[in-house]
């Protein structure tokens, strides 16, 4: 199970997204940085409590409340649950500096993008990656009407 986490702003009308390096999209053929959803792996926890630490670590804000959606990951192949996470943000919840964990080997970039942007960037080839993408669906459809 991995859980994944957009954070919106309403009023500006923005997502806060990451970019990075990921060996297996770079050996696949895509050769630029992943942008994409603050995600991890469980780590024995619970998926709210591993997306809190996680989008904090990764983006450098406090998860409050937020929403969630399972979806199968690839229902053919097992039964390998994805968990979503929709929040909002606001400069007053930014406690670091995000970038990762270091010692994890995590170089990460904090990316505050216009959600008519980040759209556009599915358009275009800038995001890529799917769990990111149903993210940015979901708040296009349910956030910023």
């Amino acid at each position: 199970m991995l859980p994944r986490c957009c954070r919106y702003n309403p009023a500006g009308r923005t997502v806060v997204l990451v970019r990075q390096f990921r060996l297996p999209a770079y050996l696949s053929g895509h050769d630029d940085l992943m942008v994409e959803a603050a995600a991890g792996m469980l780590d024995n926890e619970t998926p709210e409590r591993r997306i809190r630490a996680e989008a904090e670590e990764e983006t450098g804000y406090r998860l409050r409340t937020f929403e969630s959606f399972r979806s199968l990951h690839e229902p053919r192949s097992g039964d390998r649950k994805l968990h979503f996470f929709v929040g909002e943000y606001d400069p007053s919840m930014r406690v670091g500096s995000g970038g990762g964990v270091a010692d994890e080997g995590e170089d990460i970039e904090v990316l505050e993008l216009a959600i008519d942007q980040a759209l556009a960037m599915i358009v275009d080839g800038g995001i890529v990656d799917a769990k990111t993408i149903m993210l940015l669906q979901y708040a296009a459809l349910n956030i910023f009407r």
